[in-house]
């Protein structure tokens, strides 16, 4: 049986790397905020991952060179992600796999 991502919502923690590849989907506009990809297969998350990288291609892979209203909305993704990361015990200090 192929693994399958719980989805962002039910992340350990939300900052693993699937999560940031969900956020980024939406940030670029690739998936609907609705679909965190709960259910998803490795499969399928990694269609994303590819969309993601090509669209953090064209700004060097910098928020910084992301244009003004898409700079605006990954502050307020990350933001939020980071906030729910951090109720659920996330501690930016550690790695993933601490």
């Amino acid at each position: 049986m192929a693994s399958v991502y719980a989805g962002l919502q039910n992340d350990n923690h939300g900052m693993t790397q699937l999560g940031r590849i969900v956020l980024d989907g939406w940030l670029f506009g690739l998936i609907p905020e609705t679909e965190d990809g709960r259910g998803w297969d490795l499969g399928r998350m990694q269609g994303l991952m590819e969309a993601v990288q090509n669209e953090w291609d064209k700004y060097q892979s910098l928020p910084s060179r992301l244009p003004p209203e898409l700079q605006k909305r990954h502050a307020e993704l990350y933001d939020r992600a980071i906030q729910t990361a951090r109720a659920k015990g996330w501690d930016p200090e550690l790695g993933d796999d601490e």
